[in-house]
């Protein structure tokens, strides 16, 4: 009874428009006063336990360094470069968008943060190409998503520090599902260009102009082998390779390319640590939820029913799957994880689901939320880059939206896919 109101009271507070953090802030603090009258300074303690992690430290150098990189227009550059040698097929050029998502979801492991990037430059080169300025506002809304699943990436970083899983074995199990997903939406790309008449054709591959800009990419293109490279070998924590991806992208935007200033790079710290604090004050306001809730014993209850009704793994999958697909469309990925992961991960633990698959899975559902709306980040991102309704991005992104739920599908069915490099 008293989670179910706690519930009803979260949904009334979202619904009137309060920010996710202050809504489940208050109702934590109301639970705890009115129902185990628990001290403030306990809630205190709490709270700062939430964040006391230093998995964490990590979310903000690598969303610096996701800023820098996009402040220092690296992604005009690289869909130049890429776009060099496929303009001579329909749909070349924003293959190229989709190719250079990859990168960057590399770099800063944020959805929002590669569609910041990529956006502007897609904005300028697309519609000249052209695409229609709704296709590519979708098309960045939709590959941007792979920063959530490319390591290194923020939703990884969330779920290892709440549940207590290795990161650099999330980040591992990430990477093949999210270079699936890319083939996936790269000839989704190829397929609408087609049939759609996109993108002015040039007589063949210019390899000469390639090979004229390669030199000047290559600083940029050897970020994310540094980044996957470290984290793969093992040769530094996720947290220490986020330090050395904001030096690095410093070093690059500041005497490599020279595509912007000291102040420049000083203000995007400013607004780094303004994103960081946001991302933190979810994780306090859900982790005083979760702890109370946890001290219902909601999560043992569930996996004590669950193992009663004998439900098989698919069964459970199923239905997480389902609920997680209605749950996004209110909630944001950073409150779906630190509200959801300590309640579901010891449930399907009971039901024999590996953990590792299931945060992968968790993962890709948190990238299909943000494509849906009402609250879908990257629809509203792209809307206010490209000065589109959000209702033609939302037209836009329908056509990548089928093939998400198949990637979907067949992470869920294909375990190996996401287990095969931990292993």
């Amino acid at each position: 009874m008293i989670v179910a109101i706690a519930i009803a009271a979260l949904l009334v507070l979202l619904a009137l428009g309060v920010h996710v953090s202050i809504a489940l802030g208050a109702v934590a603090v109301a639970l705890s006063l009115f129902s185990f009258n628990i001290p403030p300074v306990l809630l205190a303690q709490t709270a700062w336990s939430s964040i006391d992690s230093y998995a964490l430290v990590a979310i903000p150098f690598f969303i610096f360094a996701g800023n820098v990189m996009s402040r220092g227009n690296i992604a005009l550059q690289l869909l130049e470069l890429i776009g060099t040698v496929v303009r001579w097929f329909r749909g070349g050029v924003a293959l190229a968008l989709a190719t250079a998502s990859v990168f960057f979801a590399a770099v800063n492991g944020s959805s929002v943060a590669c569609a910041v990037a990529l956006g502007p430059a897609a904005v300028k080169l697309m519609p000249n190409e052209g695409y229609e300025p709704r296709f590519a506002s979708a098309l960045v809304a939709v590959c941007g998503t792979l920063g959530l699943m490319i390591p290194p990436s923020l939703t990884f970083i969330l779920i290892g520090a709440t549940t207590g899983l290795p990161i650099t074995d999330l980040f591992i199990a990430g990477l093949l599902p999210g270079l699936m997903e890319a083939a996936m939406l790269a000839i989704t790309t190829v397929w609408i260009s087609r049939s759609r008449g996109y993108g002015i054709l040039a007589e063949k591959a210019d390899w000469k102009g390639f090979g004229q800009r390669l030199p000047g990419a290559t600083g940029a293109l050897l970020m994310p082998i540094l980044i996957i490279g470290s984290i793969y070998a093992g040769a530094f924590t996720p947290t220490e390779v986020s330090a050395l991806a904001a030096g690095y992208a410093i070093v690059l935007v500041l005497f490599v390319y020279r595509t912007t200033t000291l102040g420049t790079v000083w203000g995007v710290a400013k607004e780094s640590v303004m994103q960081t604090v946001m991302i933190y004050a979810v994780i306090i306001g859900a982790g005083l939820l979760t702890a109370l809730l946890t001290r219902l014993g909601l999560a043992n209850e569930l996996s004590a029913m669950i193992r009663q009704a004998n439900v098989s793994p698919w069964m459970f999958l199923l239905a997480v799957n389902l609920m997680l697909l209605v749950v996004g469309m209110f909630l944001d990925g950073v409150s779906m994880i630190v509200l959801l992961a300590p309640i579901l991960f010891p449930v399907a633990s009971a039901v024999g689901v590996d953990l590792i698959h299931f945060a992968v899975i968790m993962t890709a559902l948190i990238e299909i939320a943000t494509l849906t709306p009402p609250i879908g980040l990257n629809l509203f991102v792209m809307s206010r880059i490209t000065k589109l309704p959000v209702q033609d991005v939302i037209r836009g992104v329908l056509p990548f939206y089928f093939t998400r739920i198949v990637g979907l599908i067949i992470i869920n069915l294909v375990p190996a896919l996401s287990l095969v490099l931990v292993r």
